[in-house]
């Protein structure tokens, strides 16, 4: 099988040049979204939605700033957020135009599928814990000395911790993707993921532990669903091994 090249081989020289050329292009993709990313935090109002979860569990609903400065920060901080969202398509369309010619033709046909696949896992993992674990995890962490303690919330660290519970489901939701591909580049198969299950399990234990607040209910929240994961994933790569196996013919292997 001959690698699909494109339009042909360029010097190394001429592959740092395109490298370079790309990534301009996706750098003031970048600035020019999260621009459009500060008007669409501050008229669709982005800082309302996220903090829906808490606003029944904080006096008045309102969450607290401390400096002057924080309002400004923590709009430009999401106006970021919101630019490298949009900038995805421009993103992905740049980096795959600059891999494309080393690929193969099966793995150009992967690329979509995987990239479709990665996205709604990301957006399954994001709604998860939007709409199931954050108001779950405020709820009990702020369940705690209700009689004695009043909760002063600022709007800065709540967003730090609602966007690192969300960013880190939205991530580890990619782990059957992620195990397809090491399967497809012949790197892990199902058998070594069934040996070396009780090793996932400590490792996700140990990645919950620093992913999520310092509370086992959270943690737990976050294990389950990593644990499912990689059971899914068993079973994906499990498939994949058995049509490579079909798939291999006399012909092939002796070739």
């Amino acid at each position: 099988m001959k690698r699909a090249k494109g339009s042909g081989e360029m010097p190394f020289l001429e592959h740092l040049d395109e490298l370079r050329s790309r990534l301009i292009w996706m750098g003031v993709t970048l600035l020019t979204l999260s621009v459009a990313g500060f008007f669409i935090v501050t008229e669709l109002d982005v800082i309302g939605l996220l903090k829906a979860p808490i606003v029944p569990l904080v006096p008045e609903g309102m969450l607290l700033f401390t400096s002057p400065t924080e309002p400004m920060a923590v709009t430009l901080k999401l106006a970021f957020v919101v630019g490298i969202i949009l900038s995805l398509p421009v993103i992905v369309y740049h980096g795959w135009a600059f891999l494309a010619p080393a690929l193969f033709e099966h793995e150009k046909k992967a690329v979509i599928p995987a990239v479709l696949g990665g996205f709604l896992l990301f957006l399954l993992g994001v709604a998860m814990a939007y709409f199931m674990v954050l108001p779950l995890a405020l709820r009990f962490l702020l369940s705690f000395q209700t009689q004695a303690l009043s909760p002063i919330i600022t709007i800065g660290e709540y967003l730090r911790f609602a966007t690192r519970l969300i960013l880190a489901f939205g991530i580890i939701f990619e782990l059957p993707l992620v195990a397809l591909l090491l399967s497809a580049l012949g790197l892990i198969d199902a058998g070594s993921l069934r040996k070396f299950r009780r090793h996932a399990i400590v490792a996700v234990s140990l990645l919950s532990a620093i992913l999520t607040p310092a509370d086992v209910g959270t943690m737990l929240m976050m294990m389950v669903p990593l644990l499912v994961l990689y059971e899914i994933s068993v079973l994906l790569v499990a498939v994949v091994d058995r049509r490579r196996l079909a798939g291999r013919s006399p012909q092939a292997i002796a070739d």
